[in-house]
């Protein structure tokens, strides 16, 4: 990780695997209710960014037991239920081969960047911008808004954005440009984008949750979150070397964070 501005682009390109993979991936915690788990225990559970019996697979018990009102025993027999209701993951490499056929990629707006990158930003993963300052990497956060509400290849047919900045960088009359290079209705377009305003390393860890939530409300309608910039409030939080070891363990929790829900609901 550098120590200049970076940003992450997580594209949540939402893909149906099949009626057995989806139902596996949006199978709802409030199942555990009929597996004797009370509703209260539920309800913290989506209070985490928890609302799939697969984010309760993804989710360590350390982290499940720091959800305030679970003790070791509620996780344990959740993370039991869990188990028994989720498959184990283990597939051929050809199904595997077949799943990845599904996996498609959005444009950055330029066909040369698009060309080194394979045809654009791939779905179901992270993606780091890094370099000096203005280099483009808040500009290309802003192209993705757009071009991700564009249809693509592969059956892609676009999607709503989740825009979460940290340094008070985004613009709207930005998008309203790019929004006229594609032709697109420019009110429509806005609409398309959740926007949110992070102050602490904090904030915006507990944005994820959020985030997680709002996904899981609507499956398959948002297809891209961009954190701009990851590491501006990190730099703030943890200053010197003696914090240094916190900050990247802070970090490696929040990437693992975004990774998860990036896999777990389908998009980048």
């Amino acid at each position: 990780m550098t120590e200049e501005d970076d940003q992450v682009v997580c594209d949540n390109q939402y893909v149906a695997n099949g009626a057995d993979d989806e139902e596996s991936f949006f199978l709802d915690v409030d199942i555990l209710q009929n597996h004797g788990v009370n509703v209260a225990d539920i309800k913290k559970l989506k209070g985490a960014g928890i609302c799939t019996v697969k984010g309760v697979q993804m989710t360590t018990r350390k982290r499940l037991s720091a959800i305030k009102g679970l003790s070791e025993a509620k996780v344990e027999k959740i993370k039991e239920i869990a188990t028994k209701l989720v498959d184990p993951g283990f597939v051929t490499a050809l199904e595997y081969s077949e799943k990845r056929k599904m996996v498609f990629r959005i444009s950055t707006g330029s066909l040369e960047l698009d060309k080194l990158l394979g045809g654009g930003v791939e779905s179901m993963g992270i993606t780091e911008a890094f370099g000096e300052f203005r280099t483009g990497k808040t500009q290309l956060c802003h192209t993705l808004c757009v071009t991700t509400q564009l249809p693509g290849r592969n059956g892609y047919t676009g999607g709503k954005v989740v825009f979460i900045d940290t340094e008070n960088t985004f613009r709207p009359d930005r998008l309203r440009e790019i929004a006229d290079r594609f032709n697109l209705d420019q009110t429509a377009m806005l609409d398309n984008v959740l926007y949110a305003r992070c102050y602490t390393s904090e904030h915006q860890m507990e944005m994820l949750d959020y985030v997680a939530a709002k996904f899981h409300e609507e499956p398959g309608v948002f297809k891209l979150l961009i954190v701009d910039s990851i590491m501006a409030l990190f730099r703030v939080d943890f200053t010197g070397r003696g914090e240094l070891a916190d900050r990247q363990q802070k970090l490696g929790q929040m990437l693992s964070r975004l990774q998860k829900i990036s896999e777990g609901y389908k998009f980048i």
